[in-house]
């Protein structure tokens, strides 16, 4: 598997994209916006730039892509206003590999725009500038002490690549509780050297005292053997068409993603270990992957098939490019008609589910 080239999310016009199937992701930054808003309140007050220059690592589509960048903004402003300073003037840059669909991120940048116009008037909107680079966030990206705060949502969890030596993760598609040892060990190895390269990259582009916050999905313990990693449907799916003919079992066997959830400790130890940030705060925390809120579960007859639907959507516009470059796209929508069903099953015996996240807030020394 070519990473670069398939680690892609659904593009825009696609019929089930990841613009419109981000729900999770998207309630997992509202979740860290607070953490968001100190650090940059914390970075602005030490370092006081006349024009902050702010990255997105992993941006996607979609108007998520827009979310912790108008929280720096808005952030900022709302000092400046209060003690009356001048404004300064912002530099954002999105970033993702080449393949991500740029083209509907800047489509979105006039309407982007125009809002920060109407909420905070003409200033705001003149000293916005907006811009893209493509690349992977395990390589340098921007100038050497440039950067003022990075974020990135939603990414990291994503290697550089597929762990060698994991050929024997017989019916699995990534970690999994099921996983053999030294599947378990190569998949713990490629995030430790990807993570501690990642922070080896940023800290030579942000400035001392710069802050960068992370958010990616995590597992909630040490022992990676008792942990729901939320793939497993995929794999589950993919053996219910081995069972019935569509697919081969060998297919299966040799489809492994470069997925890996860490646990907080593994986090802090490698935060720790490469040493060019200090840690101001970990947490693990949990978003519903239900969608549906209370009011209309209660109103909703067909909950689960529902549910079912919703969650095969999700993960089809995040894996579908990965499935059809190493299964062809001819088993795409019987695949994950299969997923929405087994979905639908487990949410009936289990009733609720959550996703794990890690959040780190983090400042440059």
């Amino acid at each position: 598997m070519a990473e670069a080239k398939v680690l892609r999310m659904n593009e825009a016009d696609h019929e089930i994209s990841y613009a419109n199937n981000s729900v999770i992701q998207n309630a997992a930054i509202l979740k860290v916006m607070p953490i968001i808003e100190e650090s940059v309140s914390d970075m602005f007050s030490k370092t006081a730039p006349t024009c902050v220059k702010v990255a997105d690592l992993g941006c996607s589509s979609g108007p998520n892509a827009f979310m912790a960048i108008s929280q720096v903004i808005d952030t900022i402003h709302g000092i400046c206003t209060q003690k009356q300073l001048k404004l300064p003037e912002f530099e954002m840059i999105l970033n993702d590999l080449p393949e991500n669909d740029f083209n509907s991120v800047f489509k979105l940048v006039p309407s982007f725009i125009e809002r920060l116009e109407k909420e905070k008037g003409d200033l705001v909107q003149e000293r916005c500038y907006i811009g893209g680079t493509a690349g992977s966030f395990y390589h340098r990206l921007f100038p050497t002490r440039s950067l003022h705060f990075v974020h990135s949502s939603y990414a990291l969890h994503w290697l550089s690549r597929v762990p060698v030596g994991v050929e024997n993760n017989k019916g699995n598609i990534c970690l999994a509780g099921s996983s053999p040892p030294n599947v378990v060990e190569a998949y713990s190895q490629q995030f430790r050297k990807d993570f501690t390269n990642f922070l080896s990259m940023r800290s030579k582009e942000i400035i001392p005292q710069g802050r960068m916050v992370l958010t990616f999905i995590a597992r909630k313990y040490l022992n990676p053997f008792n942990e729901d990693y939320g793939l497993e449907l995929v794999a589950m799916s993919l053996l219910d068409l081995v069972a019935q003919g569509v697919v081969k079992e060998a297919d299966v066997d040799s489809f492994n993603i470069p997925f890996y959830s860490p646990c907080k400790e593994e986090v802090a130890q490698i935060v720790e270990r490469e040493g060019s940030f200090e840690i101001k705060e970990l947490q693990v925390f949990e978003v519903d992957i239900n969608y549906l809120n209370r009011g209309e579960q209660l109103r909703n007859k067909d909950l689960g098939s529902n549910i079912g639907k919703n969650h095969a959507n999700t993960l089809r516009a995040v894996f579908e490019p990965m499935i059809c470059s190493h299964f062809g796209d001819a088993i795409v929508d019987e695949l994950f008609l299969r997923l929405a069903d087994n979905a639908a099953d487990l949410w009936k015996k289990s009733m609720h589910r959550n996703k794990v996240n890690i959040v780190v807030s983090m400042a440059k020394k």
